[in-house]
């Protein structure tokens, strides 16, 4: 897919605009995240939201048998984010990872990210972009301003979900024609224009659709965002972190008879920052990111056949990354190696993949069953290319990787008390890259029981098995890192890593607790999950490191002290499977709402070790607590409040570690939205409203110190 300029994407916003152009909600996604009530009381209970995440089957977040949480576009309006890490920092058991300098976004669910372990969806396609470097293995692109809603589901119960998600699933659905009209309009779009400080310069955002009776609709959007490098809680400003994006999205539904959907999405996104490259050698890149991603899709269910609600979805989806050199800072390697202004790094990562599924509703006697069948085929193509310097090529190898499954499960229901979920999947891949090959395969079960003792209140228990193959990376990586000088090794005879997993929970739903017409909604999960052959990159003894062969000049080489300065003993590194991971915590979730305010609470709490030498795993986030408060005023035309966010110290960072140890901090913000009419809207808010200075556990760099924003949305409809 070659990269757009500027002027090409503000004629594709443009065109957008004028054509109403397309696309439609994947029905099966579009239910996911549709608000189940509209309106106070109950406006601020995402917990009572439609999702999917758990069983491929809808329900609300609530009585899903698992730990799973929705995030919806009314939260994400409210917090106004420049980046995704602030729409999930109020989602217990899940935490990001980012690079400032990078827009680019790694989700932690329980402490497992990288390589797959969280299985990232946009409208149902998988994320698997990758490259080596000193932050995260495994990030993706997408701006907030696009999403419409987020489903997650965390632990490996979810597996259904697709091959490798022993941490859990993050599925993305963006914006479609129902976020922007009501029901019974026809016809409208939404402009919106926010401003801020501390770096937070612009963004745009135009929404259109419109609705052919119920044979079809279309819906298009464009975003453009301008960023600035902005200071931290002391004033000191962090270089290099702004960033411009142009992004556009097309959807379409066509509904060509009773009960049959066709759906098509187009999401393109064009990402422009500046960077130290792959490896922070003192070096500064220019980057440019493409990001696109479609699907096709085709969907079936009418309730006058109830044997059949399938769902059938093809996607493709490329990240381009193209670095391109430009100087040197005061400790800069690149330079001193030959690296010459405009030399190149590129990353390619193309995904094609294919889900298909069927769920049955029948009964047996006094048993509901909703049996669902299905199978799913995801294939990886990485192509690196390294013409500044060599080291980005090396830690990020060229390959590919097949993996298939197939999967059954039965959900029964027993009268209004008794829930069993029973599952089977099947796995398989294969891996391949110069002259290594590696296969595998496995079943992994799972098995979950509801009771209901009382209205109300559902208790569950699961026992639920993952399988992840090794990644391209992890088996193919192989390459010098020049200073310090390591080498990192590869290795084909890696085993797949598999997640057993003990949960249980508690759902709790209750309505007028206090006053007529609140709503109360809670979740706790505790969980136990061990892994066997935990993929971490380990020592494995010295290596004779000769630069010549690195691609280092014979000056450079001549500069090295010692008696054979060409030939230096380095420490080697290599991926390999640790006997075993484990990993246990406690979640917490809940909303009040009594309709004048609401209150919302999340709470997490999560240990790792390596079960062998009793270290911490380096992944594993600090324990974090959330609450937001609101209260409404005017007819629920003005709603105010603030978030306040707790996050404990994270000192023991296992030995020899490149992340460092991070203070406990609190974070504070105060938001207001005003809504003027049906047709004009305003928000605000102030992040990080003390102005502290504080680093997020796993990032390398500060984070914001204080940041105001100020949004209108003007939206113009039809019946």
């Amino acid at each position: 897919m070659s990269r757009l300029s500027h002027r090409a994407w503000l004629a594709l916003g443009v065109s957008m605009t004028a054509l109403g152009a397309a696309q439609a909600q994947d029905a099966t996604s579009a239910q996911s995240l549709a608000p189940a009530r509209r309106g106070p009381p109950g406006a601020d209970i995402s917990l009572d939201t439609i999702s999917v995440t758990a069983t491929k089957t809808p329900g609300r977040a609530v009585d899903a048998l698992s730990g799973t949480s929705v995030v919806t576009r009314e939260q994400i309006d409210r917090i106004q984010p420049s980046r995704l890490s602030e729409v999930l920092r109020d989602v217990p058991g899940v935490t990001t990872q980012e690079n400032p300098s990078d827009p680019a976004q790694a989700i932690n669910i329980r402490g497992l990210q990288d390589f797959g372990r969280v299985n990232v969806l946009i409208d149902g396609a998988r994320q698997d972009f990758q490259t080596s470097g000193h932050s995260a293995n495994g990030v993706f692109y997408l701006d907030p301003e696009l999403v419409g809603g987020v489903d997650i589901t965390r632990g490996p119960t979810a597996t259904i979900y697709g091959s490798g998600a022993i941490g859990g699933v993050a599925a993305f659905r963006t914006r479609s024609i129902d976020d922007i009209l009501a029901p019974d309009e026809t016809a409208g779009a939404v402009q919106k224009q926010g401003f801020g400080t501390n770096g937070q310069r612009f963004v745009n955002a135009t929404a259109l659709g419109a609705r052919i009776g119920t044979a079809a609709d279309v819906f298009g959007q464009f975003v453009f965002r301008n960023n600035g490098p902005y200071r931290e809680g002391l004033g000191t400003t962090v270089p290099d972190t702004g960033n411009e994006l142009s992004a556009g999205l097309a959807k379409i539904n066509i509904r060509p008879a009773d009960g049959h959907e066709i759906s098509g999405t187009a999401l393109l996104q064009r990402f422009d920052f500046t960077n130290a490259g792959p490896n922070d050698a003192g070096a500064r890149f220019a980057n440019a990111v493409q990001a696109d991603t479609y699907t096709l899709g085709y969907r079936f269910a009418r309730p006058d056949v109830p044997l059949i609600d399938v769902s059938l979805k093809g996607y493709a989806t490329t990240t381009h990354n193209d670095l391109t050199y430009l100087q040197d800072t005061a400790s800069g390697l690149y330079g001193r190696l030959g690296t010459r202004a405009g030399d190149r790094i590129t990353y390619d990562l193309e995904t094609t993949g294919f889900d298909a599924h069927n769920t049955a509703r029948f009964d047996t006697g006094p048993l509901r069953h909703a049996l669902t069948v299905g199978g799913d085929l995801v294939q990886n193509r990485v192509r690196t290319s390294d013409r500044a310097g060599g080291f980005g090529g090396a830690f990020t190898p060229s390959g590919s990787r097949t993996l298939a499954g197939a999967f059954v499960q039965d959900e029964i229901r027993y009268a209004d008390w008794l829930r069993v979920i029973g599952a089977l999947r099947y796995d398989t891949y294969t891996l391949s890259g110069g002259a290594y090959r590696s296969s595998g395969d496995r079943v992994s079960p799972k098995i979950t029981v509801g009771v209901s003792p009382f209205a109300g209140i559902e208790v569950y228990g699961t026992y639920a098995e993952g399988y992840r193959a090794p990644s391209i990376t992890e088996t193919l990586v192989q390459g010098i890192h020049p200073f310090p000088a390591f080498s990192i090794l590869p290795n084909p005879a890696l085993r797949p890593e598999v997640a057993r997993t003990v949960e249980g929970g508690v759902n709790l739903r209750y309505n007028e607790v206090l006053v007529p017409g609140d709503v109360f909604r809670a979740k706790l999960n505790v969980f136990q999950n061990e892994i066997d052959d935990f993929i971490n990159m380990e020592a494995v003894g010295p290596t004779y490191f000769v630069p010549a062969l690195a691609g280092i000049p014979a000056s450079i080489c001549a500069r090295i002290p010692g008696r054979f300065p060409c030939v230096i003993p380095v420490q080697s590194f290599q991926y390999l499977n640790i006997a075993q991971g484990e990993l246990s915590g406690v979640e917490l979730e809940g909303a009040y709402d009594w309709g004048g305010g609401f209150v919302s609470l999340a709470a997490t709490h999560t240990e790792g070790r390596d079960r062998a030498t009793r270290q911490t795993l380096l992944t594993v986030p600090p324990d974090r607590i959330s609450t937001t408060l609101g209260l409404r005023f005017l007819d629920d035309r003005l709603t105010v409040g603030s978030r306040l966010n707790l996050v404990d110290a994270r000192t023991d960072v296992p030995p020899g570690a490149t992340i460092l140890a991070t203070k406990a901090y609190a974070l504070v913000d105060f938001f207001a939205s005003y809504r003027v009419n049906d047709r004009i809207k305003a928000d605000f808010i102030l992040q990080n409203a003390f102005d502290k200075r504080y680093t997020q556990y796993l990032n390398a760099l500060p984070n914001p110190g204080l940041v105001a924003k100020a949004a209108i949305s003007i939206t113009f409809a039809t019946r």
